[in-house]
């Protein structure tokens, strides 16, 4: 199967060389490899799902971290602050040569927009950030109308979670779940959240838990009534899991002390 790349369809200001060539970057599913670049990232896409790059989308920061699952090479295309763009050849590699790529504004390979057009960048409007609300509203929906899975379950004082699918699209990760409630007693939801794990939990010096944030939440209940079951969804930031990684979601009861914790 061909490789998927970026249609580029920016204008840059300066001419490209067509034969330039592209430097390497190389990552696996086992490290994570971060990429400083002179400038904080603005926009950052890879040309493959089993490339991922993820980065800062609320404070903004100059490095972004690349993990890999095998498979054919793709590329990378990085848009940073001052308008620069930086394109990288990505491959998987069981053995990394570096951890560490430390970009400078040499290797940037032109301008997003002809340096006469450059403008300061416009606030967010609100109906942009409407028509993406509604963008992942209308994606979530259509999860929910599709057959249910069973990728992992957990039960426990009656409450039952499932992860029914982990869907993968541009550059988030689409979790479709359901809280089933036999307990006896309607179970108010405090909070559900969704952590990355990793290591020995007996170990307190090798277990780490990051939490991903939501970046939207689709149908989520308030309360989930005795004999009652309810899907929802949540999107989160593109993420790939590492060999020794788990994914942890953590449902809470409100004002009680209730728990259910799935280990997938």
């Amino acid at each position: 199967m061909k490789t998927i790349y970026i249609l580029l369809t920016i204008i840059l200001s300066c001419s490209l060389h067509a034969q330039q060539t592209l430097d390497t970057l190389y990552a696996n599913n086992q490290n994570t490899v971060a990429v400083f670049f002179p400038e904080a990232i603005k926009q950052a896409i890879t040309g493959a799902p089993h490339f991922v790059f993820t980065y800062n989308r609320e404070t903004k920061q100059y490095f972004g971290l690349l993990q890999a699952r095998p498979g054919e090479e793709s590329n990378l295309l990085v848009v940073t602050d001052d308008g620069l763009v930086y394109s990288y050849i990505l491959k998987y590699a069981d053995e990394l040569p570096k951890f560490n790529y430390f970009i400078s504004k040499t290797k940037s390979i032109g301008n997003e927009e002809p340096l006469s057009l450059i403008q300061k960048p416009k606030p967010k409007t609100l109906d942009s950030v409407y028509r993406s609300v509604e963008y992942y509203k209308t994606f979530c929906k259509n999860l929910l109308n599709q057959k249910p899975e069973k990728i992992a379950t957990k039960q426990s004082n009656g409450v039952k979670i499932y992860l029914q699918k982990l869907v993968y699209y541009n550059s988030e990760t689409y979790l479709v779940m359901e809280v089933s409630n036999s307990s006896g007693i309607a179970f108010e939801l405090d909070f559900l959240k969704v952590y990355r794990v990793s290591g020995n939990k007996k170990r307190k010096a090798s277990h780490q838990r990051l939490e991903i944030k939501p970046i939207y939440t689709y149908s989520v209940p308030a309360k989930i009534s005795n004999g009652q079951s309810l899907r929802f969804v949540y999107v989160l930031p593109k993420f790939v899991l590492g060999n020794k990684e788990k994914l942890e979601l953590e449902l809470q009861e409100l004002n009680g002390g209730r728990k259910c914790i799935l280990l997938k």
